[in-house]
Order: structure tokens, then C-alpha cells, then sequence
């Protein structure tokens, strides 16, 4: 059984964490069920593992919070729905590509109940929409916009931290870093798209995809 958690308001980024790792931890113990918690915050970075200092533009801009989570740097704010995800991956096949993939593929899921058709690149993480009805790029393809983030830790086999979608956020936000250190496309938002989604929409979304594509163990 996986609990799902939904919070109200925006959510302190340290209270987050602290959360996460005692849930993941009772997990690990076997005093715990997996946990999938929805929640928004105050407008942040944060620095995962593989962040460059380069990338932070504007570091006086909102708080930074250093993260344990693998990627770069990503923004958290106010109309991005944040999924964390506290699952047993070691009783899910102890695969952490294929549990990747299946994050990957659950938010692809999501967004097509809005008929978007979010895409994964090699390089690249996250999710993307391609827009033919922007400029081209110099290369002449076309440009491609990222409308959701992946970013997970696994301690003793449970996963932590998780993924974002953007549903209604100020994308300008996005302007004090670097996202996931990627120059050369742009971000998007559900609204930016034109489509009238609300965050209890993503919701649903998301709930409804869950069992459907996030296998209860891997096959590799």
C-alpha cells in the first residue's frame, strides 16, 4: 500500500527533507508503508549532486538549499506541484534504472490526461514538449521546452525527494539559474501551454496514472 499525503500552502524546504528522511527510514524498518507526498513551496533552488556553481545566475535571488538528490540545479515554487517519492525500491527489483524509467514514464502518463505529450531526451533529464510553434533553434530544430523535473535519492534502498510539475508557476523564476544546467531550451508550465489546469487537476492526474505505470517490480 502506498499512502498519499497531500499538504495545503507552501511547505518549508528543511522541514521537507527532515520528513522525508524519517519516513524513508521507517520504511527501511519495515514500521512505515511507502509514501507518495504532494506538496508546494516558497520559491527556492536547490543544488543537487552534480550542481555547478556557474549555473546559479542569480544566488542573492531566493534561498538555496544544497540537496542530496542527484542533478543540478532546479527551482521550486508556487504552482509547481512536487511529488516525493518514498518507495522500497528493494522490494521493487532493487533496479534503479528501471525505477527511473517508471518516474519517467508516471509523469509522461500524467501529463497525456491533458493530451500533452511530454518526451524524454538522452542527455537531458526531465521531461519535454517539443513547440514547433516557437522559433526555431539556430541548429534549425525545433525548440523544446521542459514542463517537469526528476531528481531521487536512494538511502538503504528507499527512494527520496522526486519529481516536479510545472502547472501555473512564475516561469520568470526560472531565469536565476541554469535548470539542470541546460542552455539552449527553455521551460514551460501546463497554463503556459494554454490548457486551464489547476494543481487539484495534476492531482488527480497523478493518482490515477500511479498504479498504472510504476511497476510493483522492476524486470530490468
Amino acid at each position: 500500500m502506498v499512502e498519499w499525503i497531500t499538504s495545503t500552502g507552501l511547505t518549508d524546504y528543511n522541514e521537507a527533507v527532515a520528513f522525508m528522511e524519517a519516513r524513508a527510514e521507517a520504511i527501511h524498518a519495515g514500521e512505515a508503508e511507502e509514501a507518495i507526498w504532494l506538496v508546494e513551496h516558497p520559491p527556492l533552488y536547490t543544488a543537487g549532486t552534480s550542481a555547478k556553481p556557474a549555473d546559479l545566475l542569480e544566488p542573492d535571488r531566493f534561498p538555496v538549499y544544497e540537496s542530496k538528490r542527484g542533478g543540478q540545479y532546479t527551482y521550486h515554487g508556487p504552482g509547481q506541484r512536487v511529488a516525493y517519492v518514498m518507495l522500497n525500491v528493494g522490494e521493487r527489483g532493487r533496479d534503479v534504472r528501471c525505477f527511473v524509467r517508471d518516474m519517467e514514464q508516471w509523469i509522461i502518463a500524467a501529463l497525456a490526461e491533458f493530451n500533452v505529450h511530454g518526451e524524454i531526451r538522452d542527455g537531458r533529464v526531465g521531461v519535454w514538449v517539443p513547440r514547433p510553434d516557437k522559433p526555431l533553434l539556430p541548429d534549425g530544430s525545433v525548440r523544446e521546452d521542459k514542463i517537469a523535473a526528476l531528481g531521487v535519492r536512494l538511502k538503504k534502498w528507499v527512494s527520496f525527494h522526486g519529481l516536479s510539475i510545472n502547472v501555473e508557476p512564475d516561469l520568470s523564476h526560472f531565469g536565476g539559474i541554469v535548470p539542470c544546467g541546460i542552455t539552449q531550451h527553455g521551460v514551460t508550465s501546463l497554463v503556459d501551454l494554454g490548457l486551464p489546469v489547476t494543481m487539484e487537476d495534476v492531482d488527480v492526474a497523478l493518482m490515477s496514472t500511479f498504479d498504472r505505470v510504476v511497476t510493483p517490480r522492476c524486470a530490468g
